[in-house]
């Protein structure tokens, strides 16, 4: 699935790929946020990705013209995770609208596990 933008010049077409990576380094800006997970969560754990698959924990799909997002975080213990998830739907919206020029339809936030810092 790509993204389609044509103007008298020519046209522009985004990936889904690089929508999903976009997103997801968006949303590693955030405070509270520890990290992506992986969609998928098997015996009830979460795998914390890294940099390199961003994309991994976000599902891009579209909804009538526009975008629907879902990103699949970790955040971190004794954080407010109403605030985080607010401040992630936020960023991600911004982004798309001012980077990548997208109409988002909606952001939702699924928050797969809590992690606790490293204590010295």
């Amino acid at each position: 699935m790509t993204q389609e933008f044509q103007n008298e010049l020519g046209k522009v077409h985004i990936s889904k790929e690089v929508i999903a990576n976009t997103a997801g380094m968006a949303a590693m800006e955030c405070y509270g946020l520890v990290g992506m997970a992986s969609k998928k969560i098997q015996d009830g754990l979460a795998e914390l990705l890294g940099r390199e698959n961003l994309s991994r924990g976000v599902a891009v799909n579209s909804e009538e013209d526009k975008l629907v997002i879902d990103l699949y975080v970790i955040v971190e213990y004794g954080t407010n995770i109403t605030e985080v998830a607010n401040n992630i739907i936020d960023k991600v919206a911004y982004t798309m609208k001012n980077i990548l020029g997208l109409q988002i339809s909606k952001i939702n936030v699924y928050v797969q596990g809590v992690r606790i810092g490293e204590t010295s």
